[in-house]
């Protein structure tokens, strides 16, 4: 299943990534170039695989 990853500094920018169907929901700290640095980042809305 394709998810989006949301940064939480609300910047509008995202990362798409795979997860499990059964997965619990994910949460990552990743780099977020538009405030130049690491915040949480969460699970929003799943995507259509196309």
């Amino acid at each position: 299943m394709i998810i989006r990853l949301i940064s939480t500094a609300q910047t509008g920018f995202f990362y798409t990534t795979k997860r499990t169907r059964q997965g619990p929901k994910l949460s990552a700290v990743k780099y977020d170039p538009v405030v130049g640095q690491r915040v949480l980042f969460v699970e929003s809305k799943k995507t259509k695989k196309s």
